[in-house]
């Protein structure tokens, strides 16, 4: 009796769809770098990212295949120039590899907990293996050549305690303005300030190569957003006697010859957008203290109206690929009744 096999749900499809679309950019993005890297150290670590890629590629066009799903266009060798001059020093690209990391730790966790067929949380695991490992390598690496940013120090605890008033929650106390953040709101508030940081070197970048004056504006405005927001929570930081620390400022070149195509930056934006806004949620879950609290609430709603910005773009050039969609019944329903 064969085995039964069971279809893809919504939330496995949404995941291989995401999966396709987010290696076919990094490909494109590591590839480019793979012809520029001169540091060896560094190229190991990209080469090792660039494989990894191609073989999820590889093997997501084999599950669209298999599942007679068509297989998204995503991103291609027309979306990157190779021969294009150098863009990035070989420091960014090690720190940004080390950042699409992270984000692709969270990524795959997710992707494991929406799927239910044992083949499909097989390889999201093998996946998060996978990129733990790369994670493990590019910081190996950062530390060895102190480029990797280290999280605010603070004195060890000498003991455990209970939250005894409300004003906690506030932020005020009896005997100071605002009561000292904890380790739990510093960390997301470091976290924060490097995600922002990647994003406007990744947006003045873009702006530079961008051949689009509506591109450049909507890059620039992207910079601005982040470099407010790196202030904000800087600002915070600084205010509780808390230093925090920053990374070089050598990253961009002067080049610019556009390496990559506008709908690939426009992409890789709205996908720094959305991990910043998920970035921000979680933030705001964890912190305790309100005006922390009402900070990322703001603050990602100046996101997500950028984005939204940013997505009427993509629309307006026809680089928006739409994810699968479900069936309209309402409009199956009207077809049958025109055919009467």
């Amino acid at each position: 009796m064969p085995k039964y096999h069971a279809k893809l749900t919504s939330s496995e499809i949404a995941s291989i769809w995401t999966s396709y679309m987010n290696d076919s950019m990094s490909k494109c993005v590591l590839g480019y770098f793979l012809r520029h890297v001169q540091d060896e150290e560094i190229k190991s670590v990209v080469q090792f990212s660039y494989n990894l890629s191609s073989t999820h590629l590889e093997k997501l066009t084999t599950i669209f295949e298999e599942e007679q799903i068509p297989i998204p266009t995503g991103f291609t060798d027309d979306d990157v120039n190779l021969n294009a001059p150098a863009l990035y020093t070989d420091p960014f690209m090690l720190i940004y590899i080390n950042h699409m990391a992270k984000i692709g730790l969270l990524g795959y966790g997710g992707f494991i907990s929406m799927s239910a067929r044992e083949d499909m949380r097989a390889y999201y695991r093998e996946g998060l293996n996978e990129t733990s490992e790369l994670y493990e390598r590019s910081s190996k690496v950062a530390l060895s050549k102190g480029l990797f940013v280290r999280a605010p120090y603070i004195p060890y605890p000498t003991q455990t305690d209970y939250v005894d008033v409300r004003e906690y929650l506030s932020g005020f106390s009896i005997f100071s303005k605002q009561r000292p953040l904890n380790a739990v709101e510093i960390s997301h508030l470091f976290m924060n300030i490097q995600t922002n940081i990647m994003g406007t070197k990744l947006a003045i970048s873009f702006a530079q190569t961008s051949p689009r004056e509506k591109i450049q504006k909507w890059m620039l405005r992207g910079r601005d957003i982040s470099k407010k927001h790196v202030d904000i929570f800087t600002k915070i930081l600084i205010e509780n006697d808390i230093q925090p620390p920053v990374s070089s400022d050598v990253a961009i070149t002067n080049s610019t010859t556009p390496p990559f195509s506008d709908k690939l930056t426009m992409f890789h934006m709205a996908f720094m957008s959305a991990a910043g806004s998920g970035n921000y949620a979680t933030a705001a879950a964890a912190s305790q203290r309100n005006d922390l609290i009402l900070n990322y609430e703001r603050l990602a709603l100046e996101i997500a109206l950028y984005a939204k910005d940013g997505a009427e773009l993509m629309i307006d050039h026809a680089w928006m690929e739409q994810p699968p969609p479900t069936i309209d019944k309402e409009q199956l329903t009207n077809k049958k009744d025109t055919m009467k």
